[in-house]
């Protein structure tokens, strides 16, 4: 059952330095295996660790069958593997099936001729047949002066688009699949999968193409594939069609990531807060329309691609711990599959750093590009703190006193936010964390019972799960204290992240009731 699982999302790069280079590593996941497992988590998925020039943090894959320059080899993958395994921890990997990048030698060949047959790999027009945008800005054709054409690239110009109409590509891919699965790898989160179906006449075409879902089928429903779980990346999928990719039947989809509640909209780089209101009434709605439809709901408030949720739509300053533990509840009271990320466990916060020099994500440098003729230094560099990607890649701050020098930024908050202290401090965010996953895997309600909403208002927000004669109530409260009644709920308080309740619920308050 899919809601047996707590994921903990590991960014291979950034995780754990086992041999002092600057660089996370395979060893470095295998040396930490029992902090995941004392945190209680049964699930792993691994960010990109495969051979790559890293453009785009690993999502640019030169070589889908070998690993990354300084993270280790298959032989240590396989241990990794097992470590995990060994501690009844599954593990699923990226599979990134709409773009490699362009040294890889699938596009290398390309390069040589339009007759190559490689060439028909990839996306070519003689002309931009549309005026599509790059996710990290400009033009998605970037012309290639060899072949006289253009080709498509979503996001970075050394991300080429893969044709995914010529059934060699679709074979190919099919066989990177079976490689991992081979390996030991229990499934796969799938990036951007909802773009490999493209309509170019459409200015919204960039993807839910018309061969979308049978090009998902082809992929999944084989034997040797069907019983791995899979989780796309589907920014199309909405309440219409939500349907067509996770239908237990259909055989594509176990599940599928929503992000409305992220209240992405907002934009990346605007320094308003989101609205913890607004989210948890996006989650209720999202709970409310999965539960009818039967289909895991993954919960989760970071990931790679996102700044750190304390600082985004939290405190992250004097309520930090609460801050984080009432989150850790949105995460793991809910009804659906829990994702945490690297860091989330202990309360990391963004960064803050003053120059564009200590930035690697390609999304914030196009952005900085885009408008340091239009903005001061300081107004840009705010709004890149606030919301840059690399937030959430900088180094995992594991003890204090940490100087070195690492590829993919240190944290800035390192001294005082970092597992060792947190470990022994008396709110520790990990402890925290953990006590709720006991409580979730200890009880059915809370794995797999109904959610029902019980009070959504603009002041706080309260929920029961139930199963047969088990009931949980959780109340969360936003950010300003309110009067509360304990008492019209019902219930002993079995968790609560203050050290008493008063007449008040205080901001961040989390209550856990059994009744």
């Amino acid at each position: 059952m899919y809601e047996e699982l707590i994921f903990y999302q590991i960014y291979p790069k950034s995780f754990c330095d086992s041999d002092m280079d600057g660089l996370g590593d395979i060893q470095g996941i295998i040396d930490k295996a029992d902090y995941l497992s004392d945190l209680g988590v049964n699930a792993v998925w691994l960010s990109p660790c495969f051979k790559s020039p890293n453009v785009d943090g690993g999502y640019d894959i030169s070589d889908y069958r070998d690993i990354m320059d300084g993270l280790g080899t298959m032989d240590d993958f396989k241990r990794m593997i097992d470590a995990f395994h060994s501690r009844n921890i599954k593990i699923i990997v990226d599979f990134v099936a709409n773009h490699t990048s362009t040294e890889h030698r699938w596009f290398k060949e390309a390069l040589r001729s339009r007759d190559n047959p490689y060439h028909d790999y990839y996306i070519w027009f003689s002309a931009p047949p549309n005026r599509w945008e790059s996710a990290f800005g400009g033009s998605a054709w970037e012309y290639a002066e060899s072949v006289n054409e253009y080709y498509l690239h979503s996001y970075a110009v050394e991300q080429a688009d893969l044709n995914w109409e010529n059934p060699a590509v679709r074979e190919e891919m099919k066989a990177v699949l079976d490689f991992w699965i081979a390996a030991g790898v229990d499934g796969f989160r799938c990036d951007v999968l909802d773009q490999i179906s493209k309509d170019f006449y459409s200015e919204n075409g960039n993807g839910n193409g018309k061969n979308l879902h049978a090009y998902i089928r082809e992929l999944f429903d084989r034997e040797g594939v069907r019983h791995v779980f899979r989780i796309g990346e589907c920014w199309f999928a909405d309440e219409k069609n939500i349907e067509l990719f996770c239908k237990r039947e259909r055989e594509e989809l176990s599940s599928a990531f929503i992000f409305r509640h992220l209240c992405l909209e907002k934009g990346r780089y605007d320094l308003e807060k989101i609205s913890l209101c607004e989210v948890v009434r996006r989650i209720s709605h999202w709970q409310n329309v999965m539960q009818k439809l039967n289909i895991p709901y993954p919960l989760f408030l970071e990931n790679h691609d996102q700044a750190r949720s304390v600082s985004r739509m939290g405190d992250d300053g004097a309520l930090r711990y609460e801050c984080a533990t009432c989150f850790a509840g949105i995460i793991l009271l809910h009804k659906g599959i829990p994702f945490l990320y690297q860091g989330e466990e202990i309360g990391v916060t963004n960064s803050n750093f003053s120059s564009i020099a200590d930035f690697n994500d390609a999304d914030a440098l196009g952005y900085y590009r885009a408008n340091k003729d239009e903005k001061s230094d300081a107004e840009i560099m705010a709004e890149i703190n606030y919301g840059s990607r690399d937030n959430a890649r900088r180094m995992m701050p594991w003890t204090a006193g940490d100087e070195r020098n690492y590829a993919v930024g240190a944290y800035s908050e390192r001294e005082r936010i970092n597992v060792e202290t947190d470990l022994s401090a008396q709110k520790s965010v990990y402890k925290f964390y953990r006590r709720l996953i006991r409580l979730r895997k200890d009880s059915s309600c809370l794995t797999c019972g109904e959610y029902k909403v019980l009070t959504l208002n603009e002041h706080y927000y309260a929920f029961e799960r139930k199963r047969e004669n088990e009931r949980i109530i959780v109340v969360i409260c936003f950010e300003r204290a309110v009067n509360f009644d304990i008492s019209h709920y019902g219930g002993t308080v079995i968790v609560n992240n203050y050290p008493d309740i008063g007449e008040k619920l205080q901001p961040y308050q989390l209550l856990v009731l059994k009744g």
